[in-house]
């Protein structure tokens, strides 16, 4: 009865290590701070997008990505904007900002994360801006990290 008891405790510690591996932080070790990433220059319609991420732990518990024009005004903020392109694109800044930055927290990985229908261009700015936030984070560097868009 004894070795059955130690079989199953064995195997249950497997599994919670097993468990516990899967969860792990696949961004590697990363210094505790704020890190920032934006785009260098403005898009075509006047948008530069920003991401900051907070991380503790080596684990990214806060992420805020948004986008801002030249005077510091708020895309998710322009219910203009919001109607308009929920009307054509079936979303809206206010809406896909929150499902990147949820599943960024989620997965701890931007290669994860997956692509919201009617937001890819903002996908692969956010995609690029986490990438450079998380390895200022693995470097402890807290300047702004700035991003070239792909020509």
């Amino acid at each position: 009865m004894k070795r059955k008891r130690q079989a199953l405790l064995l195997c249950l510690l497997l599994l919670a290590a097993l468990f516990l591996s899967s969860c792990a932080n696949t961004a590697g070790a990363m210094t505790d701070g704020y890190y920032s990433a934006e785009m260098a220059d403005f898009d075509s319609h006047g948008w530069k997008e920003v991401l900051t991420i907070y991380v503790k732990e080596s684990i990214v518990i806060s992420v805020d990505y948004e986008a801002m024009n030249a005077s510091g005004f708020i895309k998710s903020w322009d219910m203009d904007y919001m109607r308009t392109m929920n009307e054509t694109d079936g979303t809206y800044p206010n809406k896909y900002v929150r499902l990147y930055s949820e599943a960024l927290l989620n997965y701890q990985n931007p290669e994860k994360v997956q692509a919201v229908t009617g937001a890819t261009h903002s996908y692969h700015t956010f995609q690029a801006l986490a990438i450079a936030a998380l390895e200022h984070a693995r470097t402890g560097n807290t300047d702004v990290a700035y991003v070239y868009a792909e020509e």
